[in-house]
């Protein structure tokens, strides 16, 4: 949403790149809209219809975080009582957005790898190889090749995300874009709280 020279360049990079098959990474602040432009990449290409699967890399456990990507069997470790399909495996044919790629455990980041490299999950606890066929969107709020310089991300795994890099631009750098914001998430909530909409008096927007 909005209006900037940023941003509509970046609606032009995201219409390019969504019938190109390619890795993307995203990067930008906290709040800068990464989640809607993996979004918009996926339902504007040719995976449009088939599973958008989003993992919060900070919010999954490191305990269960393998099982979560890639699955397990039934018996693979205590309390796996049922087989179960990893988020990738459940993402075939679609997209795998990675979120805050850069809180994912070093030895979860190895393996990732060998899945974006060979395109196959293996469940734990199997001896088999399932081949998928995803597109990995990885975003990150903090600098990605930074933290692949100072060794606290791979930096082989960086350089395959990012195949293709796209910059979000933060508010203050499209402070125009304000007030279309503000009204947007206004006609949003008193959508979900079932109110009419109301006109936003000249003063407020501009006292944004």
């Amino acid at each position: 949403i909005g209006n900037a020279s940023a941003i509509v360049r970046l609606r032009e990079r995201l219409l390019q790149l969504s019938d190109i098959d390619v890795d993307v990474l995203i990067q930008g602040e906290t709040g800068t809209g990464k989640e809607v432009a993996a979004r918009a990449l996926h339902d504007c290409g040719k995976r449009a219809g088939r599973p958008f699967v989003a993992i919060n890399c900070a919010a999954v456990p490191e305990t269960v975080f393998e099982s979560e990507l890639f699955g397990h069997e039934r018996g693979a470790f205590t309390g796996a009582i049922a087989r179960r399909t990893g988020r990738i495996a459940h993402a075939n044919g679609g997209t795998v957005f990675l979120d805050e790629i850069e809180s994912m455990p070093a030895a979860l980041q190895a393996k990732l790898l060998r899945v974006i490299q060979e395109r196959v999950v293996g469940p734990i606890g199997s001896n088999r190889e399932l081949p998928v066929d995803v597109r990995f969107v990885a975003a990150s709020k903090t600098p990605l090749a930074a933290a692949a310089r100072d060794g606290s991300f791979r930096s082989d795994l960086y350089f395959r995300l990012a195949t293709v890099t796209l910059e979000l631009p933060p508010l203050d750098r499209r402070r125009e874009d304000i007030p279309l914001l503000f009204a947007h998430f206004a006609a949003e909530a008193a959508r979900k709280h079932g109110l009419a909409p109301r006109d936003i008096p000249q003063a407020v927007l501009a006292g944004l």
